[in-house]
C-alpha cells in the first residue's frame, strides 16, 4: 500500500474514533460544570429566554465555626500538627481584610478572645483565654491527646464590633482510638456536682434550656460569676461541629437553676458543655442531646 493511500485510512479511522467517543460522550452526558439544571427552572433558570441574567438562590445561612475565613477575617494557625502533651502551645493570629494580625479587639464576656478546643469526636474540650501578644499573635497551653481537632476562635474586632467564630483543624500526633459519643442523657456528673437539663433543642426555632446544679443532693445557691454570668454553655453538632450560639439569660440568681437561649441549625446530635464556677474552680458539666424538628403550630 502506498503512503498516500495509508494515510487516507488512518485520517477515516481517526473519524470513526472521534465519533464514536462523541456519541459516547452524548450517551452518559458531559463531565464537568454545565448549565443550571432543570431544578432551577422555576427560579429563572431554564425559563429564563428574554436574555436577563436569571436571579441567584439564597444560600441558607451557615452555622458558624465551619470556616477558617469569614469576612475577610482568618483563624491562621501557626502550625497544623502538634504534638500530644499536658500544656501543648498552641500559637496563631486572626488576620484581618488588610492582611494583618488583628490587634484590637472589643471584649466579650469580659475576654478579647475565647478559644475553643475539642476533639472531633467530641472528647477533650477545652475552653481557655489565650494571651495576645505586641504583634498580634495569641498564644494559650492546652492539653492535648493524640487526634483529630478543631479549634474554634470567637471574638469581635474592633475594626466593626461584629462577633465572629471561626474555626480550623488541627492534628495531634499520634495513634489514638477514637471516643464513642455518650449516649443522651439529662444528668451529668462532674468532681462531685450533678447537673440535670430540662428544656427541649429544637430545630429552627429558639429553644430555652435551665441546667440545674446540685451538690451531694442540694441545690447550689452561690455560684461564682463566671465570664460575666452564672455560666458558660457551648454547644457543638455531631459530624460537622456546627457552633451555636448560647445566649445566657440575665437571671440575677446564683443558682442552682441557669437559663439559655440557643438555635440549632438542623435536628440531629448535639453536645452541650456547661462552664460553671463555684468555690473558685470551674467545671465542666457535658450532655447529649438530640434535637428535634420544628412542627409549626407549636
Amino acid at each position: 500500500m502506498n503512503v498516500p493511500v495509508r494515510l487516507t485510512g488512518f485520517a477515516l479511522g481517526l473519524v470513526a474514533v472521534f465519533g464514536a467517543a462523541a456519541g459516547l460522550g452524548s450517551a452518559v452526558g458531559p463531565v464537568g460544570p454545565t448549565s443550571a439544571p432543570a431544578a432551577d427552572a422555576g427560579h429563572g433558570g431554564a425559563d429564563a429566554h428574554d436574555g436577563e441574567k436569571a436571579a441567584p438562590v439564597a444560600d441558607a445561612e451557615v452555622p458558624a465555626g465551619l470556616m477558617v475565613s469569614e469576612d475577610g477575617y482568618t483563624l491562621d494557625l501557626a502550625a497544623g500538627t502538634v504534638p500530644a502533651g499536658d500544656a501543648t502551645a498552641l500559637t496563631f493570629r486572626v488576620v484581618g481584610p488588610d492582611g494583618h494580625a488583628v490587634r484590637a479587639y472589643e471584649e466579650s464576656h469580659e475576654q478579647d478572645i475565647h478559644l475553643i478546643a475539642v476533639r472531633r469526636d467530641l472528647s477533650g474540650f477545652q475552653h481557655v483565654h489565650p494571651t495576645l501578644g505586641a504583634d498580634g499573635v495569641w498564644t494559650t497551653p492546652l492539653a492535648l491527646i493524640p487526634g483529630s481537632w478543631r479549634v474554634f476562635a470567637d471574638f469581635v474586632p474592633s475594626a466593626d464590633g461584629e462577633n465572629r467564630i471561626l474555626g480550623a483543624d488541627l492534628s495531634v500526633a499520634g495513634g489514638f482510638m477514637p471516643t464513642p459519643l455518650p449516649a443522651a442523657s439529662r444528668t451529668s456528673e462532674v468532681a462531685g456536682y450533678t447537673v440535670t437539663l430540662d428544656g427541649e433543642l429544637t430545630a429552627g426555632t429558639e429553644s430555652e434550656l435551665t441546667l440545674s446544679v446540685r451538690r451531694d443532693g442540694r441545690p447550689v445557691t452561690d455560684l461564682q460569676p463566671y465570664l460575666g454570668a452564672y455560666g458558660h454553655l457551648v454547644a457543638l453538632r455531631s459530624g460537622d461541629l456546627a457552633y451555636l450560639h448560647v445566649h445566657p439569660a440575665d437571671d440575677g440568681d446564683a443558682g442552682p437553676d441557669v437559663r439559655f437561649f440557643t438555635t440549632a441549625p438542623s435536628a440531629g446530635t448535639y453536645r452541650l458543655f456547661l462552664d460553671f464556677k463555684h468555690g473558685d474552680v470551674v467545671r465542666t458539666a457535658a450532655f447529649t442531646v438530640a434535637a428535634g424538628a420544628h412542627e409549626e403550630g407549636r
